[in-house]
């Protein structure tokens, strides 16, 4: 497997997301788990707010945890989310999070926390005091964001002493806007819009490795693009290059975001284990420009 560069560590550039682990029976999960470990996708994400934190304890079972296992795999895990209350980046909130999650995944360390969603509230000076205090015990190794733009990352930069090295943002061929405001800039159009501070931009200054979040969903969460019936052009356009490398339209998809040179890392959200094998496959393509811009415009997507 392909490797990217996460922080100070190698990566395989292809994240597997457990979100929905808890959709599979034991054999099921265990099954899935080390098919993954042998296919070289031995970097998991996880959230504690996954199944309410059964994904983790599920994969914890799956994996079967021990150290030998441990040596074996990457594990991250994101906190800031808490149902009934919203968001919270609370010093308190952060800390209990983390030994939550370490009991669960039956570890003693993360190999990265990621921030999920930013909290209006935040102190960053709290953050700052948790992640010392996590990283001066071993519990976590490397410390992250996700869903934050680059002026809330620079928040916290002033006052967290850790480099921030990843941001999980949601990236897809349909949702591409993150890429489209950077081509359409000085422009009127919709797609010149900046929503997002050029997160892109910011994060390849910053050595902050962008991991796309849902690679093969439209809207949010409103369903995938391939094969659906809402995009004709795109799914033929897919179609077309996939035929040419002899691959499947989910490795194509894949091998789309891969061939941006900000160097992500997607983190795919699948439990089946062939899709999973269609997603690695991706590592392997370099899509042409011409080709990488054919499937942009197929998506409805427009140049200035």
């Amino acid at each position: 497997m392909r490797t990217v560069k996460l922080g100070n560590l190698q990566v395989p550039v292809i994240a597997v997301g457990c979100m929905r682990i808890n959709k599979l029976d034991k054999s099921e999960a265990e099954h899935f788990v080390q098919e993954a470990l042998d296919l070289g996708t031995n970097f998991f994400d996880h959230a504690d707010i996954y199944g309410g934190g059964v994904c983790e304890e599920i994969f914890a079972e799956a994996a079967h945890m021990n150290a030998s296992v441990r040596e074996k795999m990457f594990l991250q895990s994101k906190c800031g989310i808490r149902p009934g209350i919203a968001f919270d980046f609370s010093k308190k909130y952060i800390l209990e999070a983390v030994d939550g999650s370490l009991k669960r995944l039956k570890t003693d360390y993360l190999d990265a926390l990621l921030l999920h969603r930013p909290d209006a509230l935040v102190e960053p000076e709290e953050v700052a005091e948790a992640f010392d205090i996590l990283q001066s015990s071993g519990k976590v190794r490397n410390f992250g964001v996700s869903n934050q733009n680059p002026m809330q990352i620079q928040l916290l930069k002033k006052f967290v002493k850790q480099p921030i090295i990843a941001n999980q943002l949601q990236l897809s061929i349909t949702n591409a806007n993150m890429i489209s405001q950077g081509i359409h800039v000085n422009m009127l159009d919709d797609q010149a819009v900046n929503r997002d501070g050029s997160v892109i931009d910011f994060c390849r200054l910053n050595d902050i490795t962008i991991q796309p979040w849902s690679p093969f969903q439209y809207g949010f969460f409103e369903g995938v693009f391939l094969g659906n019936e809402k995009f004709p052009k795109l799914n033929a356009k897919i179609d077309e290059i996939s035929a040419k490398y002899e691959v499947s339209n989910t490795t194509i998809a894949m091998a789309w975001l891969l061939r941006h040179p900000a160097h992500m890392q997607p983190v795919t959200g699948t439990m089946n284990v062939e899709r999973l094998k269609d997603c690695v496959k991706a590592a392997d393509i370099k899509l042409t420009r011409e080709e990488w811009y054919e499937i942009y415009l197929s998506a409805g997507n427009i140049l200035p």
